[in-house]
């Protein structure tokens, strides 16, 4: 196994903890990213040992710094609260149970602007790492350590022929595929972990198929 220095050391970060603040805050700023629209009100689920020492470990407070786009090393993520008041933004957090789910879990609501709610089920694994657990109804299993493309669709017959057309064309490598759907015919889900930056192009090309339903493109970490 190849481990990295920064696995041993833990990512830079603000705060007591890399699993209850720094993976909390980078948890909540990808939930945030995967919505992509504006919202005015959010609230946490915590699950396990975040609803046990959310407090303590400031896992409310990174919570928070991350849906409003702080990074775990910004020092604004201790004043989150002030911040998220001169937005201004609703925010609730409540203790709750979820099946099956990592101790430090979160189930993160947005209510967003144009009226949609999105819910993004996540998980802070240790030493700043992360892994989104579920996106509205659909399970995944990705950890934002490489640039992705989620793309909700109609499960019809070549439309993931085109969108790999689409990266192809645009020199842009596939490293994992993973599709997941409500039923034959029906809406899927589609994760893409590329080795390649996904640029706005690619996109939009990707949204003019006239299957697919909206695309949200997640980049990889600095």
């Amino acid at each position: 196994m190849d481990i990295s220095i920064f696995d041993v050391l833990g990512p830079v970060m603000i705060g007591p903890s890399s699993s209850h603040t720094a993976g909390a805050a980078r948890l909540a700023r990808v939930a945030a990213l995967i919505v992509g629209k504006p919202f005015d009100k959010v609230t946490f689920g915590l699950h396990g040992s975040f609803a046990h020492t959310y407090k303590g470990h400031g896992t409310d407070r990174a919570l928070l710094a991350g849906v409003l786009g702080i990074h775990e090393d910004d020092e604004r993520l201790s004043r989150a609260f002030e911040l998220a008041a001169t937005r201004p933004l609703e925010y609730t957090f409540y203790e709750l149970e979820l099946e099956n789910a990592h101790e430090n879990s979160v189930l993160i609501t947005f209510y967003c602007q144009d009226g949609t709610i999105h819910n993004i089920v996540g998980s802070s694994i240790g030493g700043g790492q992360i892994v989104i657990c579920r996106v509205n109804e659909f399970v995944t299993e990705f950890n934002a350590q490489a640039a992705t493309l989620l793309i909700s669709h109609y499960d019809h017959k070549g439309v993931i022929s085109k969108i790999s057309g689409i990266l192809s064309e645009a020199d842009v490598n596939i490293a994992v595929m993973k599709l997941n759907r409500r039923s034959r015919g029906d809406v899927a889900f589609c994760i893409i972990e590329t080795d390649d930056k996904i640029s706005d192009k690619v996109v939009r090309a990707i949204e003019a198929i006239a299957d697919v339903i909206e695309v949200r493109a997640v980049d990889k970490p600095e």
